[in-house]
Parts: structure tokens; C-alpha cells; sequence
């Protein structure tokens, strides 16, 4: 109890900072976000439009910052995002709406599947060190982390999407006609391709590394020694013995990655341009939609937060000595 009592806590007081910390950045940008939407209507605009409009943003002149401060709060836990500058008048929730299902989708599906295919891959390095087969996993695991991912987007971007036309150039599903049913699905599936595969190629070497690097250690073990002189099956030792007991600390850092999932892969999400919230960010940032960064701001600190909390209690059920 005083274990998960410490969690709790350190969970919430992070979100407090977190949450004060995403109120005050955006109102330290320079420039009154109500004159900024109404000046696309012309240079002239009427006073009280200008004042109205700040009351339906909540950042009229006369209301102080502490009860500014507490109406956030009240706005964020009740769903009340307000509205977005960049696609005013429509609520930032649903911008959300629209933007979060292809992100989970896309960098969700890309993440777990990198999990997978590069922890058993450095399982297979790890297990290996002293051969031929795990040196040459060590190299590739290295060469594919010093890969900046942008520019293997672009790369697969101008190869195969500019270059030999197998896959599209931008957006997440064909806009040239209205598809419904398995046409649109195949639509997105294809559209996807490229993207996910640029997500798993760019996280794959940091899986195999950081799993062979758990194997090495786990390998050095007594109960290694021992187990190698009963004269167990090898595959046996390697999966039951050493593989189970390195993948507790892959597991933390693959819940503080699902975690970020929400936020979506920002730089991929551009140069695909996918309607993700990484792309949504990017162009609130630009056009310095403040709500809709608060929002994005708030959903990426809640799920890392609570992936980080869920991988804490999973961590503490398979290795009982981090309870005491």
C-alpha cells in the first residue's frame, strides 16, 4: 500500500506542474489571441467584436490570472477545451476527435510492432554476443539509432512515394472520390504503409539495443552459471531464464513510449503529412493556437503519466523487490 501510495502521489503532484506549467507557457506569447482571429476579417475591426471575442476565449483584460487559473482547471477536467484559432469556430475537442483515432492507429500499431520485432531481435543479439550473427545485429541496431527518422522520412518519402509512385505522397486516406466499407479501409491501410514503416525502421535499433544490452547483464548472472551447469536446454535458459528476466526494464520504457503515442510522431506526421495530432500541434504551434496546444499539451502529459503509473504496478507485480 505505501508503494502504490507513493505512485498515486508522485502522479498527481506531476500532473499539478504539468497542468500549471501548460497554463502559463501559452499566455507568455506575445499578441492578443482575439485580435489575432478577427484580423482575418480585415484590419478594421470593431471594438466590441474584439471584446466579445476575448470573453468566448476567457481572456477578457479584467479577469486576473488566479481566476483565469482556476476556470482552466475546471474547463480541462469537464472536456471545455474552448475554441480553436487555427479552426475557429470549431471546438478544439473536436479537432481532437478527428486527429487522435489516426494517431493511435498509426504510431499505436508502428510502436508495438517495433516492441516486438526488436526485442526478440535482441534477445537473439544478446544471446549471441561472442558470434558473428549477434556483432552484425550490434552493428545494424547502431547504424539504424544514428538515423535521424525525418530523414528516413523523406527518403522513403521521395524513393517510393516521388520516385517509383508506389505509395502516396501525403494525407491518410484517397480524397478523389467518396470510398465507404473495405474501399476505405484498404484506403487507409495503403496510405499507412509508408508512414509505419518509417516509425518501426527508426525506433527498431533502440529495442535491440537496449534488450541486448539487458541480456549481457542478465547473462553475468549466477543463476545463469547454475542453470547452464543442470544442463538445461539452451533455449530454455535463454527464453525462461535470461530473455524474462531482461525484458522488465524494456517493459517501463515501452509504457513511457505508448504513453507518448498520443502526442504522435510530429516530424513523420509532417512530411506525410498525416491528419495526426503531431500534425495538428505543428500547425497550432505556427499559427499559435494556444487552446488547441493546451489540449494536445494535456492529453500527452495525462498518457504518459498514466502509462508511466500502469508500468509502475506491472513492474512491481512481476519483480516483488521493487516493493520494499
Amino acid at each position: 500500500m505505501k508503494y502504490v501510495a507513493n505512485r498515486l502521489m508522485f502522479f498527481v503532484i506531476t500532473l499539478f506542474f504539468a497542468l500549471t506549467l501548460n497554463f502559463i507557457l501559452p499566455r507568455l506569447m506575445p499578441g492578443d489571441p482575439a485580435e489575432r482571429i478577427l484580423s482575418r476579417f480585415g484590419p478594421n475591426v470593431d471594438e466590441r467584436a474584439i471584446e466579445a471575442m476575448r470573453i468566448a476565449l476567457g481572456v477578457e483584460k479584467d479577469k486576473n490570472l488566479v481566476s483565469q487559473y482556476f476556470e482552466y482547471l475546471i474547463n480541462t477536467f469537464t472536456g471545455k477545451f474552448g475554441v480553436s484559432y487555427l479552426h475557429y469556430p470549431v471546438p478544439v475537442s473536436e479537432v481532437l476527435k478527428d486527429s487522435i483515432p489516426w494517431t493511435l492507429g498509426l504510431v499505436g500499431v508502428s510502436t508495438v510492432l517495433s516492441f516486438i520485432l526488436g526485442t526478440f531481435l535482441g534477445v537473439y543479439a544478446g544471446w549471441n554476443r561472442d558470434k558473428s550473427s549477434g556483432t552484425g545485429l550490434l552493428i545494424f541496431s547502431l547504424s539504424l539509432r544514428a538515423i535521424p527518422y525525418f530523414w528516413l522520412a523523406m527518403l522513403f518519402l521521395y524513393v517510393f512515394g516521388y520516385r517509383f509512385g508506389w505509395f502516396p505522397l501525403s494525407n491518410a486516406y484517397s480524397t478523389k472520390e467518396v470510398l465507404t466499407g473495405f474501399k476505405f479501409a484498404l484506403s487507409v491501410i495503403y496510405h499507412a504503409i509508408l508512414p509505419s514503416i518509417t516509425l518501426i525502421v527508426a525506433s527498431l535499433g533502440s529495442w535491440i539495443l537496449t534488450m541486448r544490452n539487458n541480456m549481457v547483464s542478465i547473462l553475468s548472472e549466477d543463476y545463469i552459471t547454475l542453470a547452464e551447469a543442470k544442463g538445461l536446454d539452451e533455449k530454455y535458459i535463454m527464453l525462461n531464464y535470461a530473455a524474462r528476466n531482461a525484458l522488465l526494464p524494456s517493459i517501463t520504457a515501452f509504457g513511457i513510449s505508448l504513453g507518448f503515442v498520443v502526442s504522435g510522431a510530429l516530424l513523420t506526421e509532417i512530411v506525410y503529412s498525416y491528419p495526426g495530432v503531431g500534425y495538428q500541434l505543428y500547425r497550432a504551434v505556427l499559427s499559435q493556437d494556444f487552446p488547441l496546444i493546451q489540449a494536445i499539451f494535456f492529453f500527452v502529459s495525462v498518457s504518459v503519466l498514466l502509462a508511466n503509473l500502469i508500468m509502475d504496478f506491472l513492474y512491481a507485480f512481476l519483480d516483488p523487490r521493487v516493493r520494499g
